[in-house]
């Protein structure tokens, strides 16, 4: 599973990774430069990519079912042309804005709250449509991820966010 930009481990909706680690074996990944894994990320999403494929390589795995949310969707489908064999299974999440217009840049509210630490408030702000029920859903995202205090990943910071992509 790869997560958003700059989402580290601990990104990850506890009730998503549970219902899925029911039925199979999940294994979270990091990007470079993200949480507590060292290196830098990027300077592309090929480049992303590639460093994805050598985790899962790494792992001793010689083909996944491969979940990629919000940017990591381009690095999922990346690592899917790069090396097709290793993919049995891609399921893509969030991997585009709404629409054309303005596709490949962020509203100013939403690259604000992109700015600096994940705080749970942005999160909510940027994942959440701004409608009643959505909102409320948030709410209980949240208070999931925010429910472990012991062990969790190291915050990630602005840096992955300032790398050309």
């Amino acid at each position: 599973m790869l997560q958003h930009f700059r989402g580290n481990l601990d990104n990850w909706d506890p009730a998503l990774t549970d219902a899925l680690a029911a039925e199979r074996e999940v294994i979270l990944l990091e990007y470079p430069g993200v949480g507590s894994s060292s290196g830098e990320f990027g300077p592309s999403i090929t480049d992303v990519a590639r460093h994805m494929i050598a985790s899962i390589t790494e792992l001793g795995l010689d083909e996944v079912d491969l979940l990629g949310f919000s940017i990591a969707g381009f690095v999922a489908q990346e690592i899917a042309l790069v090396r097709p064999g290793l993919v049995r299974r891609l399921v893509l999440a969030a991997t585009g804005a709404k629409g054309a217009p303005g596709m490949h840049g962020w509203r100013e509210d939403i690259a604000a709250a992109a700015r600096g630490e994940s705080k749970p408030e942005n999160l909510l702000y940027i994942m959440f449509a701004h409608t009643e029920t959505s909102q409320a859903k948030g709410m209980e995202f949240l208070r999931r991820f925010t429910e472990r205090h012991v062990g969790r990943d190291t915050p990630t910071n602005d840096a992955p966010r300032r790398r050309p992509i």
